[in-house]
């Protein structure tokens, strides 16, 4: 295993081009969020109102609707059925606002439908939960060690890594899909307009960044352990 001492780990430049990747992603997200939460949407509908007109057009009546804290925070909750909306949706009638819980609606409708990458994502939730805590303990116990139980820690410990990262991998699909659903039912139900649509998708296409922003710094990550430690055995 190659070894650094205190100084200099060459292979930490791949954290650091994750960790810009990640907060450009976030920025940009936050920027363009905030752009067109500033723009009314003509219908007048808050993201709550939103979100109950495309469930119910869509023919889900057992959906439950909340409102909870904070700011871009909005998410569709599949085992409880509900579909929270943050501060910033729940109550705004702005095009970014709708857009958001339009896109939250999306995810409501897959697990309607059996949408087969959220019932995948949802199945390895618990794997990845798992892997994402032990990975870094199972790793830093297997340095301590220089015989075939250190070795074989630290494989256990990457191996739980990569369940985390398979999860960031299948969350893509899950999320661009939505997003499609989302600008779709919107234009079908007449919510936003033509032009409204367009910021819309503004917002859904950056926020869509972040996850892959947050795959990519994973992915990164994973490559790091496997320069750091694949060579261990030699």
């Amino acid at each position: 295993m190659p070894f650094y001492g205190f100084y200099f780990d060459p292979t930490y430049i791949l954290v650091i081009i994750g960790a810009v990747i990640c907060l450009a992603a976030s920025a940009r997200v936050k920027l363009t969020f905030r752009k067109y939460n500033r723009v009314r949407s003509m219908s007048g509908l808050t993201g709550a109102q939103a979100a109950e007109r495309i469930l119910r057009s869509a023919g889900i009546m057992d959906v439950r609707i909340e409102h909870i804290s904070g700011d871009l925070t909005d998410h569709y909750d599949p085992r409880h059925k509900v579909l929270r909306l943050s501060d910033s949706t729940y109550s705004s009638t702005s095009v970014a606002a709708v857009g958001v819980a339009a896109h939250e609606c999306g995810h409501a409708i897959q697990h309607q439908k059996d949408y087969a990458p959220l019932s995948i994502r949802s199945a390895i939730v618990p794997a990845a939960n798992f892997g994402s805590a032990a990975a870094w303990p199972l790793i830093i116990v297997g340095m301590f060690f220089t015989s075939n139980t250190g070795t074989l820690l630290i494989n256990i410990g990457i191996l739980c890594f990569s369940l985390a990262v398979l999860f960031q991998l299948v969350t893509l699909p899950v999320e661009f899909n939505a997003s499609r659903r989302a600008v779709r039912i919107l234009g079908d139900t007449g919510i936003l307009g033509t032009e409204e649509l367009k910021g819309t998708k503004k917002v859904l296409g950056a926020a869509a960044l972040t996850y892959v922003a947050g795959a990519a710094a994973a992915i990164l990550q994973l490559l790091r352990l496997l320069f750091l430690f694949g060579g261990r055995d030699d």
